[in-house]
């Protein structure tokens, strides 16, 4: 009895399954009613089949089990795409169609087949492409001492990171100017938010450790900007809160940060500061973390105050090791934007992602 109503269980699934269509519904109705003992001509009538049909299902079900209902016998049609996937994959991909319209367009001049871009969209994504904005690198970026810089000097940093051999932070400067920052929202009406006024700023200069999600960070008021006073404040900070392990800071160039002042402060605190090559964002992970900031705490929120504002960024900082850590070990993964660059036939020079 108890196998019998495991089996029952399992049926019942498909019957309240509501992505499943008629068939295996009635199918699994059916069974479920031989198994209670229930009739052959009570059940026809019950699922508005025929007997025949029934005594189909019941042998079916005998042969085959559970597999015989879920099994999917309806005609699918292929489309004429589908045999040209592999050469229209190839070539998508060498030139991206800024629209639906010009892929079915290039399409039709590759392959002589004409679809609405409705269905090219579809196409589209059976191939897993999907719109996404064009990213920028800087005019000046060297993709080849990027990568060399990840390979040679990140990577083994952070790996004796990740093992507990030292400590490896990613520091840069951010500057949150009081206004009104515009985001998206999902609301009947269009919402609208007040513009505060003035001009008054949040600048903060933070230190993160990919490995722990910590932010230690110097905030200052309006009036006092980011300077390499600041920066030295900041080493010391971290140094009096690891006073005996190997510490490693990843920065870029900025002149504040590469001055004789702070370089020799950081060789008295024994604080290895590893520069970035010149144009480098996507290899300082603290960019990451300034964008998340601007997600929960900015974007289509209202401040009423300036100190309200503050405090709002503050308290998402010192949540990315608490109650956020989850959504920071996501977005904080330590994996790096890298790029190659790639001739076509046509001598054009594309810059894609590694």
């Amino acid at each position: 009895m108890q196998v019998k109503q495991k089996e029952i269980k399992k049926l019942l699934e498909i019957v309240f399954d509501t992505s499943s269509y008629k068939k295996p519904k009635r199918f699994a109705l059916a069974i479920i009613l031989l198994l209670v003992g229930i009739k052959i001509d009570m059940i026809a009538t019950i699922v508005c089949i025929s007997k025949r049909q029934v005594y189909r299902y019941k042998k079916q079900y005998e042969t085959e089990g559970k597999a015989a209902i879920t099994k999917d016998l309806r005609h699918r049609p292929v489309s004429e795409l589908e045999a040209h996937r592999k050469i229209l994959d190839e070539e998508l991909e060498k030139r991206p169609p800024a629209t639906a319209a010009e892929a079915s367009e290039r399409i039709f001049s590759l392959k002589g087949i004409k679809r609405c871009p409705t269905q090219i969209r579809k196409f589209l994504h059976k191939l897993n492409f999907k719109p996404q904005k064009v990213g920028m690198i800087p005019a000046k970026a060297d993709l080849v001492k990027q990568r060399e810089y990840h390979d040679n000097d990140l990577q083994p940093r952070m790996q004796e990171a990740v093992e507990g051999k030292r400590k490896f932070f990613f520091m840069d400067a951010a500057h949150f100017v009081w206004q009104a920052y515009l985001g998206t929202l999902w609301c009947k009406k269009r919402q609208f938010i007040q513009a505060p006024s003035g001009r008054e700023r949040v600048n903060i200069l933070g230190a993160l450790d990919p490995v722990t999600k910590e932010v230690i960070k110097i905030i200052t008021d309006t009036k006092t900007y980011i300077n390499s006073f600041v920066v030295v404040e900041l080493l010391e900070k971290i140094r009096a809160i690891y006073p005996e392990q190997a510490i490693t800071i990843v920065l870029d160039n900025a002149k504040y940060q590469r001055c004789d002042f702070v370089t020799d402060r950081a060789k008295e605190l024994n604080i290895e500061l590893l520069f970035l090559p010149p144009y480098s964002p996507n290899l300082n992970l603290i960019e990451r973390l300034w964008r998340f900031v601007k997600k929960e705490a900015l974007y289509s929120k209202y401040h009423d105050s300036s100190l309200k504002f503050r405090t709002t960024i503050e308290e998402v900082l010192d949540s990315t090791a608490t109650t956020r850590k989850e959504a920071m070990d996501t977005l904080m993964s330590m994996k790096f934007q890298l790029f190659d660059t790639k001739t076509d036939e046509k001598g054009n020079t594309w810059v894609r992602a590694a």
